[in-house]
């Protein structure tokens, strides 16, 4: 699992894990959140109404799933095991609530966190993305804080102040968990 404060870069780091590993992918997370220009639905999230997200938590169909942001975010159990029982090691781009619950269903799971360099640097990210409002930032760093204070619960916390060199301390990880199995 990999998680992180919104904006610590995440999924820059992810993309260039995966094209440095193989037999590695990502789970796709559930969301309730409306889609940014460029994201795919089924690609980058499975983009649902509130209303089908709410029926599947009461189906049972989230390994994990919390409301994050005023959003619902979720790992759909369906997703997970395909992808583990085609062969593959699954990496879950998540945040700390979640990362909690899997970790209390899956004690075996590796935990790394991305730190940003400091919480000025994340506001910087954030606002660069231009995809929000100040009180929207406002909440996202709010929350940021909790979540790298929360750090040290994690097997590895990587500050991510060079996307390349984070990605390949990331990608050592996984090789070396990969490797001591």
């Amino acid at each position: 699992m990999i998680s992180g404060p919104s904006g610590a870069g995440k999924g820059t780091i992810i993309k260039r894990v995966l094209a440095s590993l193989g037999d590695i992918v990502v789970s796709v997370s559930a969301t309730t959140r409306a889609s940014r220009p460029g994201e795919v639905d089924g690609v980058d999230y499975h983009f649902m109404t509130r209303d089908a997200f709410e029926r599947a938590i009461a189906e049972g169909m989230f390994l994990e799933w919390v409301e994050y942001g005023g959003n619902l975010y979720g790992t759909l159990r369906s997703e997970v095991e395909h992808k583990l029982a085609a062969g593959y090691d699954v990496i879950l781009e998540i945040e700390l609530r979640g990362a909690r619950a899997v970790r209390g269903a899956v004690p075996e799971a590796e935990l790394i966190f991305i730190a940003p360099p400091s919480l000025a640097e994340l506001d910087e990210r954030l606002r660069g993305r231009a995809t929000e409002s100040d009180e929207a930032i406002a909440t996202r760093l709010r929350i940021a804080q909790e979540e790298v204070a929360a750090a040290p619960e994690f097997d590895h916390v990587v500050v991510n102040d060079d996307a390349e060199r984070t990605a390949r301390e990331v990608a050592e990880i996984i090789a070396q968990r990969r490797t001591a199995r």
